[in-house]
């Protein structure tokens, strides 16, 4: 009983995770159609300084190479839990991913808020 509550929690978790991970990537890129639907509030602000700019793109693009990690580790979970017959037996493996996954997820929404 107790291995199925983990492996459910640790399911759960890399939904959660993996929903994270499509809300900021959404997030991170604007929507084309709404740039041109508000043009009043699209106005250029004041740019940033150059190296506080430099430092922003490069928490981008790690932002981007996590949230892809995340999402092959998500795909790799449920390949795992689709292989195996998690009502006899938990894998250790699967945990151990479950686990990774929140890490990250952990990090990227860390990153995320700056």
């Amino acid at each position: 009983m107790k291995t199925r509550r983990v492996f459910l929690g640790a399911l759960l978790t890399t939904g959660v995770a993996t929903r994270l991970a499509g809300v900021l990537a959404a997030r991170q890129t604007p929507n084309a159609s709404q740039e041109k639907q508000n043009p009043v509030e699209s106005a250029p602000e004041t740019p940033p300084q150059p190296m506080d700019k430099r430092i922003l793109e490069e928490n981008q693009k790690e932002i981007k190479k996590k949230v892809e990690k995340l999402y092959d580790l998500a795909t790799e979970l449920k390949a795992e839990v689709e292989k195996t017959d998690s009502s006899k037996v938990l894998s250790l493996n699967l945990v151990r991913k479950a686990e990774e996954i929140e890490k990250l997820a952990r990090d990227i929404k860390n990153r995320s808020k700056g």
